[in-house]
């Protein structure tokens, strides 16, 4: 019997990363770089990028947390 793919695994591409968290394509790299968003996973010989789903998900819950936060 075939196993199911994990759905939190899912690997999605930078507009449905955008359609999450709407940081343009340059913010979204140099957040990256700063190590402050989830880095992408390389695909076909290094010439395209996707992202783990449930990271950006958890990123955009960090992100309403830190809002939700109170403040001293």
């Amino acid at each position: 019997m075939a196993q199911r793919p994990d759905p939190t695994k899912a690997l999605i591409r930078l507009p449905q990363v955008q359609r999450i968290i709407p940081y343009s394509r340059s913010t979204i790299y140099k957040l990256i770089a700063s190590g402050d968003f989830p880095a992408p996973v390389k695909l076909q010989g290094g010439r395209a990028s996707a992202w783990v789903q449930s990271e950006i998900l958890e990123h955009a819950e960090s992100l309403i947390a830190q809002r939700e936060a109170p403040t001293e």
